[in-house]
């Protein structure tokens, strides 16, 4: 479950992903979560309800906080390495 930051507290996340759909990101989301990596996805409520607005908006903006952007990298790229298990 995503937390609510306030806008101070803001100032301390990164942009360090953009995703189209929110299907791309859904592993990722549950990964962040086991680890309790604080992070946001921008525009996701946005995109879930009018999916074809997300080349107009720029897409879904995965945010994390900068205390954590290592480990979230991390994260990410262990996804992108080939495995027995396939994320479709």
């Amino acid at each position: 479950m995503q937390e609510r930051f306030s806008k101070d507290e803001m100032k301390n996340f990164k942009t360090i992903a953009i995703y189209q759909y929110p299907a791309e990101y859904a592993v990722l989301q549950l990964l962040f979560d086991r680890e309790e990596i604080r992070c946001i996805f921008v525009n996701e409520t946005m995109i879930s309800v009018f999916p074809f607005y997300s080349n107009a908006i720029g897409g879904v903006r995965l945010q994390v906080h900068i205390d954590d952007i290592e480990e979230a990298k991390e994260i990410i790229e262990s996804l992108e390495h080939p495995s027995n298990l396939k994320i479709v």
